[in-house]
């Protein structure tokens, strides 16, 4: 063949693609059927989102020190914020991930109380990191107010 002939193959090729591209359907993330999360059956949902597991892994039971350690944290945290049926699924995202340095933090702090080694270096990354994430979901902390009340403070007055 020719360069002619190797041309007219490319286009067949070309033409052939462009075809199968128009005529094949698009695949969409979010179809205009699909039904949200919260309103599929329980059946249809990862056990982690039904919130029957912890996590999506074999031979992980959630009864470990750690696991509960960690139910606690997300737990804490999504009472902190409203509760669990208040927030978005990023939220519960950087939850878990908030957790989940809580619990790294803790670790290399019993470490160090044991006289282990210690890196400093890694632990500030580390505290550093959770404490954006704490950031990032809105969990700051909130001063009490701690100024008497009018009544209050006349009473402490009167008092001898």
């Amino acid at each position: 063949m020719s360069d002619n002939g190797r041309s007219n193959v490319a286009r067949l090729k070309v033409n052939s693609l462009e075809t199968a591209e128009t005529t094949a359907p698009v695949p969409t993330r979010h179809r205009a059927d699909a039904a949200p999360l919260a309103s599929r059956p329980r059946a249809h949902r990862s056990a982690v989102s039904n919130g029957t597991k912890l996590f999506c892994v074999a031979g992980l039971d959630g009864r470990s020190q750690t696991a509960m350690r960690f139910r606690d944290l997300v737990e804490g945290m999504e009472n902190d914020l409203g509760g669990s049926d208040r927030l978005s699924e990023g939220q519960r995202q950087l939850i878990r991930r908030a957790a989940t340095l809580s619990i790294m933090s803790e670790s290399v702090e019993a470490d160090f109380i044991r006289n282990l080694a210690f890196d400093s270096e890694a632990y500030g990354v580390l505290c550093d990191r959770l404490g954006r994430c704490l950031q990032r979901l809105g969990l700051e902390r909130k001063p009490r107010d701690l100024t008497p009340s009018l009544q209050s403070y006349l009473q402490a007055k009167a008092a001898p």
